[in-house]
């Protein structure tokens, strides 16, 4: 019994810092129990015999679908923990286990109710696999039984849109299996076919070497093979469009009399005039906890470096780090006659000690300038383990000091930050989040944001349709635009037809419309997966009001029915493989309990 608890402890602790950490790094893996006998507080890995992807990319919607092998290589028989990660904004769309051959599909059900007739069929001795939310960018699935010597093939489908940048999509497929199986693998595949409304200008993979296919400007295909291997790097694939020619694209589906859905993708020229760059204040607060230590202090430091010489002539700057305790360079913002001095001051930061976040914010906020516009940029590598460390509590002290000309940008560092604190921060205040995985440098991702950040934001964005009418728009409030960037939206459109799209917004203190024309809304037909990646992204809002307003059955409710609906899994449903036998009628679980008891010798 000790071992068992043990080991639940160990496994805990893993799927605490999958959950935490967003991006994670490592393709679906299984954890088992332990064996019976010898007793051992160490998770088991099993091997993954093979690793097949095939993605589907279609004007920045991508479908990816996974499909591995594993094999128990032990002398018992186990019960199986499988856990994967997705990207941000994915969506879980298809799921299913082989079982003796025969390929069973999962369904989504109300969480409790899966989780009831999953431990039902485990007592039975049958093959479910249970699939359940862990928490943003993380899902499980259990597994039982797994014979010795016997294989276990999963696959899993999910849906995300990809980010464009200046023209520049990135696809990245997280592949990293080094520590989680006990061999090579024998085979891992990886195949892309793109296809593009727009001239597609290159492609090419930062990590990996792979074979690309170029049939016509509109289509490319990628391909990756590799035997017996231990990958331990995730797969990233880049493309090109032609900038000049990105305006409004827009994606719908709509089918019988029922509401349409939509995707627009908008990336307007936002027109800068040099000589009306606004001054502004720039805080920097860096984490030098303990953490910290080593090449993320370095490179901390570096990307520190890297703003203080970026700055505008007429801009002021600040700069808190912060432990257990707070230190600040000035009581307030400061010229940029000071820079010299704040970068000898910077050269000096050791890291050691806890982590408070929320006094090291709270002391920020209060040398904050309410008359210039002022960002914030924040940089972390942990959870808030000193002084206040609620999450919500911290959220709300921020809320009520953080005046409404600051900007805030989080920027988490490694596999152990609190991802809903600080996407929340950034999302409530204007800003964004951003994650730097192990092996990514700090001051290369922090200098690219704030390039970007630096020109002039496209704000207060309104968006109108004239000739077909919308509804239920996601993100809701639409987010500000930064230079090179793309803006998505999803929603309900009413019948369909020909559209005209006009996107206001503010830059500094001046109007810019952008008026698009000829969009059309399908009628009927178009691309299936729109409706998965809408449902997505209103669950997402839904969720958001719970964690920042608590829960209501109300709430509850509705994520319920667009989950069963459109198939994804949240922290209140789960994905269910079963077996052909029933086991929800009084008749199935009557052959259930007749074919169990088979296994064993007549009593006496």
């Amino acid at each position: 019994m000790r071992s068992r608890t043990v080991f639940a402890t160990l496994v805990l602790s893993i799927l605490l810092s999958l959950i935490t950490a967003l991006p994670v790094a490592a393709d679906g893996i299984i954890i088992v129990e332990p064996p019976p006998l010898p007793p051992s507080p160490e998770p088991v890995w099993l091997t993954i015999k093979s690793h097949r992807v095939e993605v589907t990319i279609k004007d920045q919607v991508a479908t990816t679908r996974v499909d591995q092998v594993f094999v128990n290589e032990s002398r018992w028989e186990l019960e199986g923990t499988y856990i994967f990660p997705l990207p941000a904004d994915a969506s879980v769309q298809d799921f299913a286990m082989w079982v003796d051959g025969q390929r069973i599909e999962g369904k989504v059900l109300d969480a409790d109710e899966a989780r009831r007739i999953y431990e039902e069929i485990v007592r039975q001795r049958r093959d479910p696999a249970l699939l359940e939310y862990l928490g943003r960018g993380a899902f499980q699935v259990r597994i039982f039984p797994i014979p010795p010597g016997e294989e276990r093939r999963v696959e899993l489908e999910y849906s995300q849109v990809l980010p464009v940048e200046d023209g520049l999509v990135r696809y990245v497929y997280p592949l990293d299996t080094e520590r989680f199986s006990a061999r090579p693998l024998e085979s891992v595949s990886i195949n892309v076919s793109i296809e593009s409304d727009l001239p597609i200008k290159a492609v090419y993979s930062s990590s990996h070497r792979v074979a690309v296919d170029r049939p016509d400007d509109y289509h490319a295909t990628v391909g990756y093979e590799a035997q017996d291997v231990l990958p331990d790097r995730d797969f990233v694939l880049y493309y090109t469009v032609s900038p000049e020619e990105v305006g409004a694209n827009l994606l719908s589906f709509r089918e019988g009399e029922e509401d349409g859905f939509f995707l627009l993708l908008v990336a307007p020229r936002v027109a800068v005039e040099r000589e009306a760059v606004v001054a502004r204040d720039v805080l920097l607060v860096l984490d030098t906890s303990g953490s910290m230590e080593g090449e993320k202090l370095a490179q901390a430091k570096a990307a520190l470096r890297y703003v203080l010489e970026h700055l505008n002539p007429e801009d002021r700057f600040n700069i808190t780090d912060f432990s257990t305790g707070v230190r600040t360079f000035a009581p307030s913002p400061q010229p940029l006659e000071e820079r010299e001095a704040a970068l000898r001051w910077v050269d000096k930061l050791q890291a050691v000690g806890g982590t408070d976040i929320n006094r090291a914010l709270l002391e920020t906020l209060a040398g904050v300038d309410p008359t210039r516009p002022t960002v914030l940029l924040f940089l972390t590598d942990g959870l808030p383990t000193s002084g206040v460390v609620e999450v919500p509590e911290i959220l709300d002290n921020v809320a009520q000091a953080l005046p409404p000309n600051v900007r805030v940008f989080a920027f988490g560092v490694g596999d152990d930050v609190n991802t809903v604190l600080l996407d929340t921060l950034a999302r409530e205040h204007g800003g964004a989040s951003l994650y730097v995985r192990p092996g990514e440098r700090i001051d290369e991702v922090v200098s690219t944001l704030y390039a970007k950040i630096s020109t002039p934001v496209l704000t207060d964005l309104r968006l109108e349709v004239d000739g077909v009418q919308v509804e239920d728009l996601y993100p809701y409030p639409l987010p500000d635009l930064f230079a090179g960037s793309q803006l998505v939206v999803v929603g309900r459109y009413r019948e369909g037809g020909t559209a005209r799209l006009r996107l206001t917004g503010r830059v500094d203190d001046r109007r810019q419309e952008f008026t698009y024309q000829g969009l059309t809304f399908r009628r009927q037909g178009g691309d299936p997966a729109i409706p998965r990646l809408w449902a997505t992204r209103k669950i997402g809002y839904l969720l958001d009001q719970i964690r920042l307003h608590g829960e209501s059955q109300e709430l509850v409710d509705e994520i319920v029915a667009l989950s069963i609906r459109y198939g994804i899994v949240t922290p209140y449903t789960s994905y269910l493989v079963e077996e052909p036998t029933e086991v929800l009628t009084e008749e199935g679980r009557r052959r259930a309990a007749e074919d169990m008891l088979s296994q064993f010798p007549a009593a006496t």
